[in-house]
Order: C-alpha cells, then structure tokens, then sequence
C-alpha cells in the first residue's frame, strides 16, 4: 500500500497573447503580486497558432512566455487560473452589447517531468483540480528534453517554447537541489 505524501513544489508560468507589446508589458507587470519576482520570459513571436482569438482580439497577436522565482505547492493552481482570470477582466473591451479581452493570460506550472496547463473547460484528457478549473498535462519530460502529446496546443509544440520549458526546468532543478 502506498503512503501519500506531499508533492514537490513546482515553478508557475503563464502564456500571455495580446495584440501589442505594451499590453503584453502591462499585464506581465500585474503578475507579480500573484507570482512573484519574474525570473524569465521567452522571446515575442508572432500568434500564427490559430484564428480562435481573431473574433474577440484581433488580428496581430503576439505570445510570449514568462516563469517565476518563487516555488509553490501545484494545489494553488485552481486559485491563480481564477485570478489570472481577474487580471484578464481588467483589459476587457466593449463596443454596444459586445465585450472581449485584449489579453489572454493561461497559466500553469512545471515540474520536473511535465508542463500542466489550467483550464476552465472539461475535456477527456483534463482532470478536475476544484474550483471549476482542470489541469491538463500538455508536455512530458523524457530523453533530455519536453515533449508534446497528441492533445498539445500547437504554440507549445513550437521548439521555441520547448526550448523556453526546457531553460525554465533547468532553473527548477537548481531551486530543488539548492532547497529553494
């Protein structure tokens, strides 16, 4: 029988897309009294994914990834995707009965073998965490590298983001082995 015990605690992150740079700027800069002190950010690439967030964001997107120094239990997961959804309410746009964001904040959270993302949606491959929210493992951790699985977005299976993970892990693994 086996005993339960405490998880390890992981690193958050977030995947930001907004239309402008600044915007991108301005929610990250929101982010550190949930998070923490940023401790890295991708590069800037242009959203090519997908037209879902056309609709409601417009065209020209930009994505980019950011971690965080502080190491937290994965439980808070639930709590941070409610209030990165607040965040998200604070850049909404409304033109007569319409409104949208003009920022879209997805966080999560790694560890040393996998990226798991939060959602609000339920889908086969997602499991319940509490609060209405489902965390979805999007990339595995094998053969020295993150790799994506059938159910991936197509922006994490970019070897940009890959390589992003994968500079966040080795950062995770020193906070571990220093006792964080």
């Amino acid at each position: 029988m086996g005993i339960p015990t405490e998880p390890k605690p992981i690193k958050f992150f977030v995947a930001l897309l907004a239309p402008s740079e600044d915007l991108l700027a301005s929610a990250e800069a929101r982010l550190a009294p949930l998070l923490g002190a940023i401790e890295s950010r991708s590069g800037i690439f242009p959203w090519e994914a997908t037209d879902y967030y056309a609709e409601e964001m417009g065209s020209g997107l930009r994505r980019k990834f950011v971690s965080f120094t502080p190491l937290a239990s994965p439980e808070r997961l639930p709590e941070i995707k409610l209030a990165t959804q607040g965040i998200e309410a604070e850049y909404l746009w409304t033109r007569g009965e319409m409104r949208g964001r003009r920022v879209n904040i997805d966080p999560g959270y790694l560890d040393a073998g996998k990226v798991v993302l939060a959602s609000t949606k339920n889908a086969p491959h997602r499991l319940y965490l509490g609060s209405r929210i489902y965390g979805e493992v999007t990339l595995l951790y094998h053969t020295g590298s993150y790799h994506p699985l059938d159910t991936t977005y197509a922006d994490y299976r970019w070897p940009e983001t890959i390589a992003f993970f994968g500079e966040a892990r080795v950062l995770y693994l020193r906070q571990l082995k220093r006792g964080f």
